[in-house]
């Protein structure tokens, strides 16, 4: 009498996927994490979906309006994944041996960063059905166009590069062709490297030149260096600046979640040290360039620089704590060794960085637009509607549950089974 095939339980098969040398929680305690986000990214999918279905007029943009939470938000996971492509760069290219530690996180930040703000694009376009009209008739003197075809090859080469990451997977290295295909893509790896650190320069040095082109907006707009507005060259640095702190600040909140060390020390010094450095170029040139504006570029074409902070809440303070609060001052924290040694003021200096990447987003989405530019308009005031607030928290759980099921079955952080030795 034959005896009935045993199946594996959901627990059994979820161990099978885990690598041995690591601990991870228990099942159960995975599936209670899971279970907010999981609810969460219902929700705005359902929104996104009323959007699409329905059309734009859930939310509250407008044609005056055009830009407004999708884009703004947009910006910025833009901006902070550029730690993949910066954290790639150093290690491939520089060689920061040390950064192999949190390339794997790295890399699965971009993708998540990237895939979403596709994601959220396709909303926003009203029409996701054409969005393919893009590379099919492309407008070859729009910066979007350049945009639209670099963002959507960095996020080919981001996928490529999640590659090996998943096929280091324990069941997956099994497979005999499986392991022979993460070997060889290891060999070019600096080739995606390079390719992906040459793609996100030009595409986060166009969402930046594209605000500084704009004639009809004299609070955004910028004179040209060579070619390109100073915005253009003020994105792509301040998203590599920023790009190893946010990397500093996910893997900080990973310790903190698993209750484990992932990293050596010397990592987040090394992030850290590069991150400060790159923040005090950037806020010298962004002085520079507000000081040019101030004085030349705004008062050129009849507006005075101080009107544009005379309607609340855009006063100057939000100048001075993009600049001071939340650029020198992290750039001082972060290049100081004593203090950076500090992992208190160093998580502190990666979050006020942050920030400000968010707030420079912010200014040059929002109070671009919300500023009167004619002397008979108004101030134009605008809340993003809970459907345009629920799809983007939609991108945040997604990004949550991609990163926590490779936590849990891929090896993110190298180091972690030598720590928990």
């Amino acid at each position: 009498m034959t005896s009935a095939i045993q199946f594996p339980t959901l627990a059994q098969a979820d161990r099978a996927f885990i690598d041995r040398s690591v601990r991870r929680c228990s099942f159960p305690q995975f599936l209670l994490w899971l279970a907010p986000w999981v609810a969460m990214f219902i929700v705005g999918a359902y929104a996104a979906w009323l959007c699409v279905y329905q059309g734009l007029f859930h939310t509250n943009m407008d044609n005056r309006f055009a830009f407004g939470l999708w884009i703004f938000l947009d910006l910025t996971v833009i901006a902070l994944g550029a730690g993949a492509f910066f954290t790639g760069f150093l290690l491939y290219v520089l060689k920061k041996k040390e950064l192999k530690a949190v390339i794997n996180s790295a890399v699965v930040i971009g993708l998540v960063c990237y895939s979403g703000a596709v994601a959220v694009l396709a909303v926003d376009v009203g029409q996701p059905l054409r969005a393919w009209f893009t590379f099919w008739h492309p407008n070859v003197h729009s910066m979007l166009t350049e945009v639209t075809f670099c963002i959507t090859c960095y996020l080919t080469v981001l996928a490529i590069e999640y590659l090996p990451v998943l096929l280091k997977n324990r069941r997956l290295r099994r497979i005999p062709s499986y392991a022979v295909f993460e070997f060889e893509l290891h060999k070019v790896m600096v080739v995606f490297a390079l390719l992906g650190a040459c793609l996100s320069f030009f595409h986060q040095g166009s969402l930046g030149g594209l605000y500084g082109v704009l004639r009809g907006r004299p609070f955004a707009f910028r004179e040209g260096l060579a070619i390109w507005p100073s915005t253009f060259f003020l994105f792509v640095l301040s998203a590599a600046a920023v790009g190893p702190s946010f990397v500093a600040l996910t893997t900080w909140i990973a310790e903190k979640i698993t209750r484990r060390r992932l990293v050596l020390p010397a990592v987040y010094d090394t992030l850290a040290r590069i991150s400060g450095k790159m923040l005090l170029v950037y806020v010298a040139l962004k002085g520079i360039d507000t000081l040019i504006w101030i004085n030349s570029t705004a008062p050129a074409r009849g507006f005075p620089a101080h009107r544009f902070y005379e309607t609340p809440p855009f006063g100057t303070w939000m100048l001075f704590a993009e600049i001071a609060v939340f650029g020198l001052l992290p750039a001082i924290l972060l290049v100081t060794p004593r203090w950076r040694a500090q992992r208190p003021l160093l998580i502190g200096a990666a979050i006020l960085a942050c920030a400000g990447v968010t707030l420079n987003r912010f200014v040059l989405t929002i109070q671009t637009l919300a500023l009167p530019t004619l002397p008979f308009d108004k101030f134009l005031s605008y809340t993003p509607s809970w459907q345009e607030t629920a799809t983007f928290l939609a991108v945040v759980a997604y990004g949550v549950l991609v990163y926590s099921f490779s936590y849990r079955y891929l090896r993110l952080f190298p180091q972690e089974r030598d720590i928990a030795r």
